[in-house]
């Protein structure tokens, strides 16, 4: 449906004093805090994870010596998705003079909405990421106690039992990824980098990290998650994050969460010759997802 001078009435009359409604400030790339971006030139990306060898046994004197095979363990896929929204202003409004100012106005909008959808599709990622409806390259969810091993065993990027946002629950976080291993069950080595929290959680994260003494206690304790620079990056919010009791760890491991953008966002116009309006439209196309899991952990709070 075009725009046209009957949903504009006001802005045909002298005397109008103000527009409003669409200057709200909105918050910023969100998804950067979280993904690693990368473009794509097919219509989806895929990745394998591969698996290394086992620890190197000791070879006894005369004996032979042990082979050990290499193999594929998974393969993450993702499909990207075309983002498009578009309006149109009839052939009178632009007659009647309101072309300049509507164009400006609403492609502003176009752009702030298209902003929008992009920040609730990257936090989605992390919103169903509990559940098995919702499932990665090695079968289980995104967070799970059970990420299945080459080996036969399995890593945890969640908490034994769900537990809200503490100095406790952090710190049994930082031990619990300081233990997970590769396929073959070799210690990798895995350091957390940045917590994510939504707006509910800002000041727990604040008094957490950036305190020089223990939180709510009477203890003359340091800050040992401060002191040992257990989060480097500290903390920020996600103000798309639907569960106000959740919150997250990114980690160092390598192709943990993918943004992969195919055709960025771009904007474009014509004329429609039956009706004489004019057609804006916004579009691009890109995925979230993740490859490897243990890139994140998290918590969906007690």
């Amino acid at each position: 449906m075009a725009i046209s001078r009957a949903q504009l009435l006001k802005e045909l009359l002298p005397g109008l004093n103000a527009l409003f409604g669409l200057e709200y400030a909105t918050y910023g790339e969100q998804h950067k805090e979280i993904y690693e971006t990368e473009t794509s030139e097919r219509s989806f990306e895929e990745e394998t994870k591969l698996s290394g060898f086992s620890a190197a046994p000791v070879k006894n004197e005369g004996s032979a010596i042990a082979y050990d095979n290499a193999q594929e363990a998974w393969t993450s896929r993702f499909n990207h998705e075309t983002i498009a929204l578009g309006f149109s202003i009839t052939e009178e409004a632009v007659e009647d003079n309101l072309y300049d100012s509507l164009s400006a106005r609403y492609t502003k909008g176009l752009a702030r909405a298209m902003a929008y959808t992009k920040q609730v599709k990257s936090a989605n990622v992390l919103n169903n990421g509990f559940s098995s409806a919702y499932v990665g390259g090695d079968g289980v969810a995104l967070f799970s106690a059970s990420h299945p091993l080459v080996s036969g065993g399995t890593n945890s990027n969640i908490p034994s039992t769900p537990a809200d946002l503490n100095e406790t629950s952090l710190e049994a976080a930082v031990i619990q990824i300081a233990a997970w291993t590769d396929e073959r069950g070799l210690l990798i080595a895995a350091k957390p980098r940045k917590l994510i929290v939504p707006p509910s959680l800002q000041f727990t994260a604040t008094r957490l990290l950036e305190t020089e003494l223990r939180v709510s206690t009477a203890d003359n304790d340091i800050n040992a998650l401060k002191n040992n620079g257990s989060i480097p990056e500290g903390y920020t919010i996600n103000h798309f994050l639907t569960d106000t009791n959740a919150w997250f760890l990114t980690t160092d491991v390598p192709n943990g969460m993918k943004h992969f953008v195919r055709m960025p966002l771009a904007n474009s116009m014509d004329g429609d010759f039956d009706t004489g309006n004019v057609r804006y439209k916004a579009r691009e196309r890109y995925s979230f997802g993740w490859s490897d899991p243990l890139g994140m952990y998290g918590s969906a709070g007690a």
